[in-house]
């Protein structure tokens, strides 16, 4: 079945009218489990781990321990806040990849476990399409605007950049991508650089919003079509700081905002020029983000000021489903669940792979 274009089917689902999913996510270092009654969440919990800080980055060994800590009380959570019995689930979707292997096995594990206990479906989801059907998600009580199909997404994570054609739930097309690093990886790196605690990302753009964007020029670089390289920039800016230090070495401190909103800058209008021109390619003035990255201030600005000057119609994310999270993937299991589109026991989890065409 191809959903309406924009549309929420409201179909009788079990004789109730609803559908509730139980979703679980753990393909990095966050465990969480939600659930949705149809597109409306009703609970969303995450565990976040604090151990990878001491290492700059996450140790997969130590992400799959504590997923095995965690995810049993975060699943007990989830359902506690949306105020169920798990006897009232209609399927439990889970994260199958890409992501850490370790750390999936652990979520595809318990979700093989916990659905054929209940004798309910098991649905398998695609991390980066979760992402963007985030965008579907209902809070309780209110109403947010969904995109029309077709629209372009751009995911920006600290392991994916890519620009998404969508043209349904799950008719998706990657159109451009990073040939190298992901946007994500050039913003932490650059923090590591700086000596910025992890994770990086936001660690920049706090800093930058007391910064010069215009202090300091790093190159842009030249990529065919619409996919984008982030190495060079990386390497650039390491060989920058370096030149300054054997000047000054107080260098990074006395320019740390400078510095973070300049590389914030020059990163976003990488981003934006590669996003313009796929909308203009394709003719389509519905433009979403998504990801880890589509938390950050001056790309929520500058996707807004290019909606404003182009006609865009806009959609940028709640804070809350940004980053990885299981209201995501519940709300992408419930679109399946449309569909029956279940899996069974024998599924594993991948690690590597994009969105499938």
């Amino acid at each position: 079945m191809i959903l309406p274009q924009g549309s929420i089917p409201n179909l009788t689902l079990n004789g109730k009218g609803m559908a509730l999913i139980l979703g679980i996510e753990s393909s990095c270092d966050d465990t969480s489990a939600a659930v949705v009654e149809n597109t409306v969440m009703r609970s969303n919990v995450i565990a976040n781990q604090a151990v990878h800080e001491r290492y700059g980055g996450v140790v997969p060994e130590l992400a799959s321990r504590a997923h095995q800590k965690n995810i049993i009380p975060v699943i007990h959570e989830a359902l506690k806040q949306a105020g169920i019995e798990r006897s009232q689930l209609d399927a439990v979707a889970f994260t199958r990849g890409p992501g850490l292997l370790g750390s999936l096995l652990v979520g595809v594990s318990f979700a093989k476990a916990f659905a054929l206990g209940l004798e309910i479906p098991l649905i398998e989801v695609n991390h980066m399409q979760a992402h963007i059907l985030a965008h579907f998600l209902q809070q309780p009580n209110e109403t947010s605007a969904i995109p029309r199909f077709p629209f372009l997404c751009l995911t920006v994570s600290g392991g994916h950049t890519q620009i998404v054609l969508v043209r349904d739930h799950f008719h998706m097309e990657v159109v451009g991508k990073t040939i190298d690093d992901a946007a994500g990886e050039a913003f932490d790196k650059a923090a590591k650089i700086m000596g910025l605690p992890y994770p990086g990302g936001p660690v920049i753009d706090r800093l930058a919003r007391k910064g010069n964007p215009d202090a300091f020029q790093f190159p842009e670089p030249r990529i065919a079509e619409l996919d984008y390289s982030f190495s060079g920039l990386k390497t650039s800016f390491l060989y920058f700081l370096r030149d300054r230090l054997k000047e000054d070495d107080d260098f990074i401190e006395k320019n740390k905002h400078d510095l973070s909103a300049s590389i914030q800058k020059t990163i976003i209008k990488i981003l934006m020029k590669k996003l313009k021109l796929a909308a203009n390619r394709y003719h389509i003035d519905q433009i979403a983000i998504a990801g880890g990255v589509s938390a950050n201030s001056a790309l929520r600005r500058a996707i807004t000021e290019a909606g404003n000057e182009l006609g865009w119609k806009t959609y940028i994310p709640a804070f809350e489903f940004t980053t990885d999270n299981a209201a995501m993937i519940a709300v992408a299991g419930y679109f399946k669940f449309l569909n029956s589109d279940f899996t069974d026991q024998k599924v594993a989890p991948f690690a590597r792979g994009g969105i499938s065409i």
